[in-house]
């Protein structure tokens, strides 16, 4: 037997436990912006499951920026050789609030299997990451070739505000030669993916006034446009008539590396038959490399207070997604002065940069190609480059606290995931092979293979 179908049959024995671990974590409701009892119990739970591994377990906090403590994570350490390299394993074990419980095919809470996936939120994200890397250091139990570090934070689907202050103070913890960041997708199902790109994120508020008060509609209805028809009048200036943006100083390509036929894609988004999609470019440039701009939140008059009546003012959210290599705050401030400068009919336009999170474009290294062996090894099929629309703010910051560290980001997600929707799944043939991939690359990198 070859030393990669050793790894292989490592992972296969160890997955009837990897699923009962999983099934575990699913059970506690760990959602960040809901419940820090139930986060900190999440952290606990896990700090005994990688003591269970031989590792120095222990729950850590840092402040947030406004000086309230963030939500616990889990440093999980294992020094085999001060001399052989370090590796950092990130995931978070922190949810996504389930959203109407009557969406859901079965209970969101309760890890259910089926035809080959297993449901429930965090099955995906982020209790698959979590599993991965506990489940590659449980195939190479000891003879894992080289130092590891477990960083399984829990406040990443709230925006990690403790995160940067975090990976600063217990920098001596968390430093590393690669740090591996299991939170993103792959390909399709059975065909893995490296992530080489990661869009930013900005969101701002944008007030549009038109009045002081609200107007009788059929006394001043028609030289008076009301501020909800302004602000999507403003709003559609944004755009060009193909769906791209409109708003100048945002770049990206038109170009991808992977061919997303476009079939393809509307049975993934589950878009109505009739649906035509927007945009220019490769279709998977439009989802990686390119900005987008898309309503969030709207405060306006709901239809059970409805009234014949103009509306004076309204406010809404709108999020930004910018592309890879450029920055972040700086296309915030161009969509804002976009905004303000095009106010249709002289109405008041005011807008408020919320969150800014930074975009990321990945290296090429020895690291890189060494987690593509394993990858298309583990999955005997080439893994392939691709992006991530999603944007995952805390890359940057690791690059910039470590910037020797080689960042590989890798992911268990599929577009029938269903991330921080209802109906959340996991593939588990993807699962076992992302832990044979992970353990084979530890291995690779200790120069065991």
């Amino acid at each position: 037997m070859s030393d990669i179908s050793k790894v292989k049959a490592a992972s296969e024995n160890i997955f009837k436990d990897v699923k009962s671990e999983l099934t575990k974590l699913v059970a506690i409701p760990s959602v960040s912006s809901d419940s820090r009892a139930e986060v900190e119990k999440s952290a606990h739970h896990l700090a005994e499951l990688f003591s269970k591994l031989g590792m120095e377990t222990a729950v850590k906090t840092a402040p947030t920026p406004g000086g309230e403590e963030g939500m616990p994570a889990v440093i999980a350490r294992k020094i085999v050789d001060p001399r052989a390299k370090t590796v950092l394993l990130y995931a978070h074990h922190d949810v996504q609030p389930t959203g109407p419980r009557e969406r859901w095919d079965t209970d969101p809470f309760v890890a259910t299997e089926k035809d080959g996936r297993l449901y429930g939120r965090g099955t995906s994200d982020d209790g698959a990451g979590v599993m991965v890397h506990y489940g590659a250091l449980l195939a190479l139990a000891d003879k894992c070739p080289v130092n590891v570090t477990c960083f399984i934070e829990g406040e990443e689907e709230i925006g990690s505000p403790s995160f940067r202050n975090f990976i600063e103070k217990y920098r001596e913890d968390l430093a590393a030669d690669v740090i591996i960041v299991c939170d993103s997708d792959n390909w399709r199902v059975g065909e893995p993916a490296l992530t080489a790109t990661l869009r930013g994120v900005a969101s701002m508020d944008v007030k549009v006034k038109v009045m002081e008060t609200a107007l009788h509609s059929g006394a001043y209805g028609g030289p008076v446009l009301d501020a909800v028809t302004i602000a999507s009048l403003l709003l559609a200036k944004c755009f060009n008539p193909d769906g791209s943006l409109a708003v100048p100083g945002l770049g990206g390509s038109t170009s991808a590396d992977v061919h997303y036929p476009e079939e393809l894609f509307k049975a993934d988004a589950q878009v109505v038959d009739s649906f035509q999609l927007a945009g220019k470019g490769e279709l998977a440039s439009r989802l990686w490399n390119q900005p987008s701009l898309c309503v969030i939140g709207w405060d306006q008059r709901s239809r059970a207070e409805s009234a014949n009546a103009l509306v004076p003012e309204t406010c809404l959210r709108l999020s930004l997604r910018t592309a890879p290599g450029t920055d972040t705050a700086e296309c915030a401030q161009a969509l804002s002065t976009f905004l303000e400068e095009n106010a249709p009919f002289g109405a008041e336009v005011e807008t408020e940069v919320l969150e800014c999170g930074p975009s990321y474009q990945a290296e090429s290294s020895q690291a890189e190609k060494e987690m593509k062996w394993a990858l298309s090894s583990a999955w005997d099929k080439d893994a392939v480059d691709i992006g991530c629309g999603g944007a995952i703010p805390m890359t940057a910051d690791l690059a910039q606290v470590f910037p020797e560290a080689d960042i590989l980001i890798t992911g268990v997600e599929d577009p029938a995931t269903n991330a921080h929707s209802e109906n959340e799944s996991q593939d588990l043939g993807d699962l076992r092979n992302a832990i044979t991939a992970e353990a084979l690359f530890l291995t690779r990198l200790g120069g065991q293979l």
